[in-house]
Protein backbone atom coordinates (compact mmCIF):
# COMPACT_ATOMS: atom_id res chain seq x y z
CA UNK A 1 0.00 0.00 0.00
CA UNK A 2 1.43 3.50 -0.87
CA UNK A 3 2.34 5.96 1.35
CA UNK A 4 -0.50 8.15 0.16
CA UNK A 5 -3.25 5.58 -0.40
CA UNK A 6 -2.93 5.26 3.99
CA UNK A 7 -2.94 9.04 4.44
CA UNK A 8 -6.29 9.19 2.59
CA UNK A 9 -7.72 6.15 4.47
CA UNK A 10 -6.64 7.97 7.97
CA UNK A 11 -9.30 8.42 10.07
CA UNK A 12 -9.01 12.18 12.40
CA UNK A 13 -11.57 12.62 15.15
CA UNK A 14 -11.86 15.39 17.04
CA UNK A 15 -13.90 15.55 20.32
CA UNK A 16 -15.37 19.29 21.05
CA UNK A 17 -16.61 21.72 18.40
CA UNK A 18 -15.30 25.00 19.76
CA UNK A 19 -12.93 26.94 18.38
CA UNK A 20 -9.93 24.42 18.92
CA UNK A 21 -11.69 21.93 17.45
CA UNK A 22 -13.23 23.54 14.12
CA UNK A 23 -9.72 24.88 13.69
CA UNK A 24 -7.69 21.66 13.83
CA UNK A 25 -10.39 20.03 11.25
CA UNK A 26 -9.91 23.19 8.94
CA UNK A 27 -6.30 23.31 8.96
CA UNK A 28 -5.65 19.78 8.73
CA UNK A 29 -8.00 19.95 5.22
CA UNK A 30 -5.36 23.53 4.38
CA UNK A 31 -2.18 21.28 5.07
CA UNK A 32 -3.25 18.36 2.62
CA UNK A 33 -4.71 16.15 4.64
CA UNK A 34 -7.10 13.90 2.90
CA UNK A 35 -8.29 11.10 5.29
CA UNK A 36 -11.56 11.32 7.09
CA UNK A 37 -12.33 14.00 9.41
CA UNK A 38 -15.36 13.90 11.96
CA UNK A 39 -15.67 16.61 14.66
CA UNK A 40 -18.48 15.31 17.29
CA UNK A 41 -19.45 18.47 19.43
CA UNK A 42 -22.13 18.01 22.62
CA UNK A 43 -24.22 20.78 21.87
CA UNK A 44 -27.03 20.65 19.25
CA UNK A 45 -25.71 23.89 17.72
CA UNK A 46 -23.84 24.75 14.22
CA UNK A 47 -20.32 24.97 16.07
CA UNK A 48 -19.97 28.93 17.14
CA UNK A 49 -17.51 31.76 18.51
CA UNK A 50 -17.41 32.25 22.61
CA UNK A 51 -16.49 36.02 22.86
CA UNK A 52 -19.69 37.27 21.35
CA UNK A 53 -21.58 35.56 23.99
CA UNK A 54 -20.82 38.31 26.28
CA UNK A 55 -21.34 41.19 23.91
CA UNK A 56 -23.62 41.15 21.02
CA UNK A 57 -25.11 37.68 21.50
CA UNK A 58 -26.40 38.62 24.86
CA UNK A 59 -27.48 41.90 24.23
CA UNK A 60 -29.81 41.47 21.08
CA UNK A 61 -27.46 42.71 18.31
CA UNK A 62 -26.64 39.10 16.98
CA UNK A 63 -28.53 36.08 17.15
CA UNK A 64 -25.87 33.89 17.33
CA UNK A 65 -21.80 33.69 16.35
CA UNK A 66 -21.72 30.60 13.94
CA UNK A 67 -18.44 30.05 12.64
CA UNK A 68 -18.38 30.90 8.90
CA UNK A 69 -16.97 27.71 7.60
CA UNK A 70 -18.35 25.10 4.75
CA UNK A 71 -17.79 22.06 7.05
CA UNK A 72 -19.46 20.18 4.55
CA UNK A 73 -17.67 22.08 1.11
CA UNK A 74 -14.44 20.80 3.04
CA UNK A 75 -15.50 17.18 3.80
CA UNK A 76 -15.70 17.18 7.58
CA UNK A 77 -18.38 15.23 9.02
CA UNK A 78 -20.37 16.84 12.10
CA UNK A 79 -21.68 14.91 14.39
CA UNK A 80 -23.62 17.47 16.96
CA UNK A 81 -25.50 16.75 20.57
CA UNK A 82 -23.25 13.90 21.57
CA UNK A 83 -21.30 13.81 24.42
CA UNK A 84 -17.81 12.08 24.55
CA UNK A 85 -17.80 9.25 27.14
CA UNK A 86 -14.27 8.01 27.28
CA UNK A 87 -11.60 6.88 25.07
CA UNK A 88 -9.09 3.40 25.27
CA UNK A 89 -6.15 4.41 23.42
CA UNK A 90 -5.41 0.64 23.09
CA UNK A 91 -8.29 0.33 21.15
CA UNK A 92 -7.91 3.30 19.28
CA UNK A 93 -11.87 3.91 20.26
CA UNK A 94 -13.63 6.69 21.38
CA UNK A 95 -16.68 5.81 23.49
CA UNK A 96 -19.72 8.05 22.80
CA UNK A 97 -23.43 8.15 24.27
CA UNK A 98 -24.09 6.59 20.91
CA UNK A 99 -21.33 3.99 21.04
CA UNK A 100 -17.80 3.70 19.95
CA UNK A 101 -16.18 5.72 17.23
CA UNK A 102 -12.81 4.06 15.67
CA UNK A 103 -10.04 6.78 15.25
CA UNK A 104 -6.50 6.47 13.47
CA UNK A 105 -5.83 10.05 15.52
CA UNK A 106 -7.62 11.77 17.87
CA UNK A 107 -7.51 15.28 18.90
CA UNK A 108 -9.02 16.67 22.38
CA UNK A 109 -10.50 19.49 22.10
CA UNK A 110 -12.87 19.83 24.82
CA UNK A 111 -12.21 23.29 26.18
CA UNK A 112 -13.07 24.28 29.80
CA UNK A 113 -16.21 24.24 31.97
CA UNK A 114 -17.03 26.83 34.33
CA UNK A 115 -17.11 26.33 37.69
CA UNK A 116 -19.95 26.56 39.33
CA UNK A 117 -20.97 28.22 42.79
CA UNK A 118 -21.30 26.12 45.44
CA UNK A 119 -24.74 25.40 47.09
CA UNK A 120 -26.25 27.28 44.37
CA UNK A 121 -26.91 24.56 41.79
CA UNK A 122 -30.76 24.51 40.91
CA UNK A 123 -31.68 27.92 42.73
CA UNK A 124 -33.84 29.60 39.78
CA UNK A 125 -32.28 32.73 38.43
CA UNK A 126 -28.50 31.60 38.59
CA UNK A 127 -26.75 31.58 35.74
CA UNK A 128 -23.12 30.68 33.94
CA UNK A 129 -22.01 32.11 30.62
CA UNK A 130 -20.19 30.07 28.54
CA UNK A 131 -22.39 28.38 25.79
CA UNK A 132 -24.91 29.83 23.33
CA UNK A 133 -27.99 28.38 25.68
CA UNK A 134 -26.52 30.26 28.48
CA UNK A 135 -26.35 33.38 26.44
CA UNK A 136 -30.21 33.17 25.34
CA UNK A 137 -31.03 32.41 28.56
CA UNK A 138 -30.07 35.53 30.02
CA UNK A 139 -30.88 37.91 27.29
CA UNK A 140 -34.50 38.27 28.35
CA UNK A 141 -32.89 39.03 32.44
CA UNK A 142 -31.23 41.43 30.74
CA UNK A 143 -34.05 43.07 28.62
CA UNK A 144 -36.24 42.99 31.95
CA UNK A 145 -33.69 45.13 33.56
CA UNK A 146 -33.66 43.42 36.92
CA UNK A 147 -31.16 43.91 39.88
CA UNK A 148 -27.93 41.71 38.93
CA UNK A 149 -25.24 40.13 41.39
CA UNK A 150 -22.44 38.92 38.92
CA UNK A 151 -20.11 36.98 41.37
CA UNK A 152 -16.56 36.88 40.37
CA UNK A 153 -14.99 40.20 38.98
CA UNK A 154 -12.57 38.44 36.50
CA UNK A 155 -12.24 39.01 32.30
CA UNK A 156 -16.15 36.98 31.84
CA UNK A 157 -17.80 39.08 35.07
CA UNK A 158 -16.43 42.42 33.41
CA UNK A 159 -17.77 41.54 30.28
CA UNK A 160 -21.32 40.45 31.50
CA UNK A 161 -21.42 43.77 34.18
CA UNK A 162 -20.33 45.91 30.98
CA UNK A 163 -23.15 44.31 28.84
CA UNK A 164 -25.87 44.06 31.96
CA UNK A 165 -25.37 48.33 32.66
CA UNK A 166 -25.40 49.11 28.89
CA UNK A 167 -28.77 47.41 29.17
CA UNK A 168 -30.05 49.31 32.13
CA UNK A 169 -29.59 46.71 35.07
CA UNK A 170 -28.24 47.38 38.47
CA UNK A 171 -25.29 45.54 39.12
CA UNK A 172 -23.62 44.18 42.02
CA UNK A 173 -20.44 42.58 41.37
CA UNK A 174 -18.85 40.48 44.43
CA UNK A 175 -15.22 39.63 45.01
CA UNK A 176 -13.62 37.76 47.45
CA UNK A 177 -10.06 38.79 46.82
CA UNK A 178 -9.34 42.62 47.30
CA UNK A 179 -9.69 43.36 43.82
CA UNK A 180 -10.64 42.57 40.28
CA UNK A 181 -8.73 40.12 38.32
CA UNK A 182 -6.52 39.01 41.29
CA UNK A 183 -6.14 35.62 40.09
CA UNK A 184 -4.81 37.32 36.65
CA UNK A 185 -2.41 40.82 37.55
CA UNK A 186 -0.48 41.77 39.73
CA UNK A 187 -2.05 44.06 42.69
CA UNK A 188 -0.32 47.42 41.47
CA UNK A 189 -2.11 46.57 37.27
CA UNK A 190 -5.18 45.94 39.11
CA UNK A 191 -5.72 48.22 41.42
CA UNK A 192 -6.53 50.94 38.79
CA UNK A 193 -9.55 49.17 36.89
CA UNK A 194 -11.63 48.88 40.07
CA UNK A 195 -12.23 52.41 39.15
CA UNK A 196 -14.15 51.03 35.78
CA UNK A 197 -17.19 49.96 37.93
CA UNK A 198 -17.95 52.76 39.80
CA UNK A 199 -17.59 54.68 36.57
CA UNK A 200 -20.11 52.44 34.40
CA UNK A 201 -22.31 53.13 37.21
CA UNK A 202 -21.43 49.26 38.78
CA UNK A 203 -21.10 48.75 42.29
CA UNK A 204 -17.72 46.36 43.39
CA UNK A 205 -17.73 44.85 46.54
CA UNK A 206 -14.26 43.29 47.21
CA UNK A 207 -13.77 40.82 50.01
CA UNK A 208 -16.92 39.42 49.68
CA UNK A 209 -17.77 36.25 50.04
CA UNK A 210 -21.41 34.54 49.16
CA UNK A 211 -22.52 32.05 52.15
CA UNK A 212 -25.38 31.42 49.95
CA UNK A 213 -28.32 32.02 47.12
CA UNK A 214 -31.74 32.12 48.11
CA UNK A 215 -34.33 33.21 45.17
CA UNK A 216 -34.10 36.72 44.54
CA UNK A 217 -31.67 37.23 47.34
CA UNK A 218 -27.45 36.95 47.76
CA UNK A 219 -26.46 36.09 51.58
CA UNK A 220 -22.86 37.18 51.97
CA UNK A 221 -20.83 35.72 54.90
CA UNK A 222 -21.03 39.14 56.64
CA UNK A 223 -24.86 38.69 56.45
CA UNK A 224 -25.33 41.57 53.71
CA UNK A 225 -27.82 40.22 51.59
CA UNK A 226 -28.46 41.83 48.18
CA UNK A 227 -31.77 41.85 46.09
CA UNK A 228 -30.74 39.62 42.90
CA UNK A 229 -33.42 39.22 40.45
CA UNK A 230 -30.75 37.03 38.13
CA UNK A 231 -27.34 35.48 39.85
CA UNK A 232 -24.40 35.57 36.96
CA UNK A 233 -21.16 33.07 38.41
CA UNK A 234 -17.90 34.05 36.57
CA UNK A 235 -15.57 32.65 39.30
CA UNK A 236 -12.81 30.52 36.36
CA UNK A 237 -13.30 27.71 34.37
CA UNK A 238 -11.51 24.21 34.48
CA UNK A 239 -10.26 22.19 32.06
CA UNK A 240 -13.51 19.95 30.46
CA UNK A 241 -11.24 16.27 30.82
CA UNK A 242 -13.55 14.23 33.23
CA UNK A 243 -14.50 11.81 30.76
CA UNK A 244 -10.80 10.62 30.43
CA UNK A 245 -10.79 9.11 34.07
CA UNK A 246 -9.80 5.70 33.52
CA UNK A 247 -7.98 6.53 29.92
CA UNK A 248 -3.97 6.42 31.24
CA UNK A 249 -3.80 9.83 29.18
CA UNK A 250 -1.77 12.16 31.73
CA UNK A 251 -3.31 15.16 32.92
CA UNK A 252 -1.90 18.03 35.11
CA UNK A 253 -2.64 19.64 38.78
CA UNK A 254 -5.50 21.76 37.32
CA UNK A 255 -7.35 18.38 35.49
CA UNK A 256 -5.67 19.68 32.47
CA UNK A 257 -3.94 16.89 30.00
CA UNK A 258 -0.74 17.18 29.64
CA UNK A 259 1.00 17.47 25.99
CA UNK A 260 4.23 18.02 24.81
CA UNK A 261 6.02 20.64 22.74
CA UNK A 262 4.05 19.40 19.90
CA UNK A 263 0.93 19.08 21.57
CA UNK A 264 0.85 15.32 21.97
CA UNK A 265 -0.69 13.75 24.88
CA UNK A 266 1.11 10.59 26.57
CA UNK A 267 -1.28 8.00 24.82
CA UNK A 268 -0.45 7.52 21.45
CA UNK A 269 -1.54 9.14 18.05
CA UNK A 270 -3.67 11.53 20.76
CA UNK A 271 -3.66 15.57 20.62
CA UNK A 272 -4.89 17.64 22.91
CA UNK A 273 -5.20 21.64 22.14
CA UNK A 274 -7.16 24.75 23.17
CA UNK A 275 -8.46 25.07 26.98
CA UNK A 276 -7.97 21.46 28.04
CA UNK A 277 -4.12 21.28 26.88
CA UNK A 278 -1.08 22.67 28.95
CA UNK A 279 2.19 22.72 26.97
CA UNK A 280 5.87 23.64 27.61
CA UNK A 281 6.98 26.82 26.77
CA UNK A 282 10.58 27.21 25.66
CA UNK A 283 10.18 30.55 25.82
CA UNK A 284 9.17 31.13 29.55
CA UNK A 285 10.69 28.34 30.79
CA UNK A 286 7.39 26.60 32.49
CA UNK A 287 4.76 24.76 31.22
CA UNK A 288 1.39 27.04 30.09
CA UNK A 289 -2.31 26.43 30.74
CA UNK A 290 -3.93 29.04 28.68
CA UNK A 291 -7.99 29.57 28.66
CA UNK A 292 -7.95 31.89 25.78
CA UNK A 293 -9.28 32.47 22.52
CA UNK A 294 -6.28 32.82 20.28
CA UNK A 295 -4.46 29.59 21.54
CA UNK A 296 -7.79 27.76 20.67
CA UNK A 297 -6.53 29.71 17.26
CA UNK A 298 -2.83 29.23 16.95
CA UNK A 299 -2.60 25.48 18.58
CA UNK A 300 -4.39 23.69 16.09
CA UNK A 301 -1.91 24.55 13.28
CA UNK A 302 0.80 22.78 15.01
CA UNK A 303 -1.55 19.72 15.91
CA UNK A 304 -2.29 19.59 12.09
CA UNK A 305 0.87 19.78 10.73
CA UNK A 306 2.21 17.00 13.09
CA UNK A 307 -0.73 15.10 11.83
CA UNK A 308 0.09 15.85 7.98
CA UNK A 309 3.82 14.93 9.08
CA UNK A 310 5.38 18.54 8.01
CA UNK A 311 7.94 17.56 10.26
CA UNK A 312 8.09 18.59 13.86
CA UNK A 313 6.43 21.77 14.32
CA UNK A 314 6.98 23.35 17.89
CA UNK A 315 4.06 25.09 19.90
CA UNK A 316 5.54 28.18 21.42
CA UNK A 317 3.24 30.87 21.26
CA UNK A 318 3.40 34.41 22.66
CA UNK A 319 -0.18 34.30 24.84
CA UNK A 320 -2.31 36.76 23.29
CA UNK A 321 -6.15 38.15 25.03
CA UNK A 322 -8.09 41.09 24.65
CA UNK A 323 -11.13 41.88 26.79
CA UNK A 324 -13.80 45.00 26.14
CA UNK A 325 -14.72 45.84 29.56
CA UNK A 326 -16.62 49.37 30.76
CA UNK A 327 -15.83 50.96 27.85
CA UNK A 328 -12.00 49.76 27.15
CA UNK A 329 -9.83 47.74 25.15
CA UNK A 330 -7.99 45.77 27.10
CA UNK A 331 -4.96 43.73 25.33
CA UNK A 332 -2.89 41.38 26.63
CA UNK A 333 0.74 39.43 25.19
CA UNK A 334 3.22 37.30 27.17
CA UNK A 335 3.63 35.79 30.31
CA UNK A 336 4.88 37.97 33.32
CA UNK A 337 4.99 35.47 35.93
CA UNK A 338 8.81 35.11 35.92
CA UNK A 339 9.47 39.08 35.62
CA UNK A 340 11.93 41.30 37.56
CA UNK A 341 10.75 44.59 36.37
CA UNK A 342 7.51 46.70 35.70
CA UNK A 343 7.77 49.91 33.56
CA UNK A 344 4.49 51.99 32.98
CA UNK A 345 3.62 53.93 30.06
CA UNK A 346 0.92 57.05 30.77
CA UNK A 347 -1.24 57.49 33.82
CA UNK A 348 -3.01 54.40 34.59
CA UNK A 349 -6.12 56.96 36.06
CA UNK A 350 -6.29 58.09 32.43
CA UNK A 351 -7.85 56.58 29.28
CA UNK A 352 -5.18 54.92 28.04
CA UNK A 353 -1.77 53.27 29.83
CA UNK A 354 0.80 50.28 29.25
CA UNK A 355 2.33 48.00 31.39
CA UNK A 356 5.46 46.24 30.10
CA UNK A 357 7.52 43.47 32.52
CA UNK A 358 11.37 43.21 31.76
CA UNK A 359 13.14 39.56 32.38
CA UNK A 360 16.79 40.75 32.11
CA UNK A 361 15.95 43.77 30.26
CA UNK A 362 13.72 42.12 27.99
CA UNK A 363 10.17 42.35 26.92
CA UNK A 364 8.39 39.21 28.17
CA UNK A 365 4.88 40.58 28.53
CA UNK A 366 2.66 43.43 28.38
CA UNK A 367 -1.24 45.18 29.35
CA UNK A 368 -2.20 47.90 26.90
CA UNK A 369 -5.56 49.61 27.40
CA UNK A 370 -6.76 51.45 24.40
CA UNK A 371 -3.20 51.23 23.51
CA UNK A 372 -3.22 48.94 20.47
CA UNK A 373 -0.07 50.12 19.13
CA UNK A 374 1.49 49.35 22.00
CA UNK A 375 0.05 45.76 21.89
CA UNK A 376 0.66 44.93 18.18
CA UNK A 377 4.22 46.18 18.86
CA UNK A 378 5.13 44.45 21.77
CA UNK A 379 4.33 41.52 20.87
CA UNK A 380 6.51 41.82 18.02
CA UNK A 381 9.42 42.34 20.33
CA UNK A 382 8.44 39.57 23.27
CA UNK A 383 8.82 37.55 20.45
CA UNK A 384 11.54 38.30 18.63
CA UNK A 385 13.20 38.71 22.58
CA UNK A 386 14.39 42.12 22.04
CA UNK A 387 16.16 43.96 25.23
CA UNK A 388 14.77 47.20 25.78
CA UNK A 389 15.80 50.79 27.36
CA UNK A 390 13.43 50.99 30.21
CA UNK A 391 13.97 55.35 30.08
CA UNK A 392 12.71 55.28 26.36
CA UNK A 393 10.14 52.75 27.33
CA UNK A 394 8.24 54.68 30.03
CA UNK A 395 7.87 57.41 27.75
CA UNK A 396 4.30 56.87 26.12
CA UNK A 397 5.02 58.86 23.31
CA UNK A 398 7.63 57.34 22.15
CA UNK A 399 7.22 54.09 19.69
CA UNK A 400 7.25 50.60 21.46
CA UNK A 401 9.80 49.70 18.54
CA UNK A 402 11.72 52.87 19.33
CA UNK A 403 12.35 52.04 22.79
CA UNK A 404 14.77 49.29 22.16
CA UNK A 405 18.45 49.21 24.01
Amino acid sequence: MSEQTTTSQRRVVVAGAGMAGVQTAVALREQGFTGTITLIGAEPHQPYDRPPLSKAVLLGKAEDSAFDVDFEGLGIELVLGREVLGVRPADHELDTEAGPVPYDVLVVATGAEPIRLPGAEGVPGVHLLRTLDDAERLRPVLARQHDIVVVGAGWIGAEFATAAREAGCAVTVVEAADRPLAGALPAEVAAPMAAWYADSGAELRTHARVDRVEPGVVVLDDGTRLPAGAVVVGIGARPATGWLAGSGIELGAHGEVVADERLRTSAPDVYAVGDCASFPSGRYGERLLVHHWDNALQGPRTVAADIVGEGPVVYDPVPYFWSEQFGRFVQYAGHHASADRTVWRGDPAGPAWTVCWLLEGRLVALLAVGRPRDLAQGRRLIEAGVHMDPELLADPARPLKAATA
